[in-house]
């Protein structure tokens, strides 16, 4: 059972945590829930198909700028009511666009892209909960996150050339999660695609049946849970500094350093200890 996200502190680690979590923003469209060290930010518009406008995508950067901000969360689940998880931009936010001059186009699109940078970067590991199709800015949305488990019943589209646009603010996350050729493909097509083609292309971690989805979910933050709180955070930070930079002395002497910063903090010695002393660590020892 989940209760309402509060912004009292759980502190795993009582040396490094803060004693108040960072105060949350209150939400219009999306339903907050924490159990322990895991929330659960569910969009919450299935009238629109939890589309985007300006109130959503401000909603989520502020609540996952939050979030992010909480030394005590370990893991993010993003979730959506209703039978699509995100149908991309909401269609009065779109006939208001429509008026916009090319200023106020950019400074829309800039919102959008500091939202999905927002939940990209979070320090803290995020799992999409993907129970129906996702179309346009919902995919770059699945895309930022870092593990994806969806119904096997999804489906996926790119639709923006269908309507004369181009997935501009969301392509570096899609090309970096669907893989560059399948991104020229589905870009120039707008195709619509499968959770099982999704999965297979690597955009999708974990497919699910309807019945077995939350468990998929549980065992993916049960996974998270049983490592060092930090290390974890390390780890999604690591991936995303390293997959795109020349491994050069720069980078052979950076990644040296986090190792040796890491090694020598309190959680690493804990976690190697109880690792050699056959004992639970510290985050695992309540």
């Amino acid at each position: 059972m989940t209760a309402p996200l509060s912004t009292s502190s759980e502190s795993s680690t009582p040396s490094t945590q803060p004693a108040v979590a960072p105060a949350l923003p209150v939400t219009q469209s999306l339903r907050l829930e924490r159990d322990g060290g895991v929330a659960r930010v569910t969009l919450n518009r299935p009238d629109v198909r939890n589309a985007f406008n300006d109130t959503v995508i401000a909603e989520l950067t502020a609540t996952f700028d939050a979030l992010g901000r909480d030394d005590s969360l370990r893991a993010i689940i993003l979730a959506a009511e209703g039978k699509a998880f995100c149908a991309g931009a909401d269609l009065n936010w779109m006939k208001a666009m429509s008026g916009y001059s090319w200023d106020d186009n950019h400074a829309d699109a800039a919102r959008l892209a500091q939202m999905l940078w927002t939940i990209y970067r979070c320090p803290v590991p995020v799992i999409a909960r993907v129970q129906g199709d996702v179309y346009a800015g919902g995919v770059g949305l699945v895309a930022a996150c870092d593990l994806v488990v969806a119904v096997d019943s999804a489906g996926f589209c790119l639709s923006e050339a269908k309507l004369g646009l181009l997935p501009a603010t969301i392509g570096p996350y899609v090309v970096r999660a669907l893989g560059e050729q399948a991104s020229r493909r589905y870009f120039v097509t707008a195709e619509r695609f499968s959770a099982a083609q999704a999965h297979r292309l690597g955009l999708v971690h974990e497919l699910a049946t309807a019945d077995s989805l939350d468990e998929t979910v549980h065992s993916l933050t049960a996974a998270l849970l049983a490592n060092g709180p930090m290390a974890v955070r390390a780890c999604k930070r690591l991936v995303q500094d390293v997959a795109h930079a020349p491994i050069d002395a720069a980078l052979r002497d950076d990644t040296a350093r986090r190792i040796a910063d890491i090694r020598a903090s309190a959680e690493g010695r804990d976690g190697v200890q109880s690792f050699l002393n056959k004992t639970k660590p510290g985050w695992l020892a309540g």
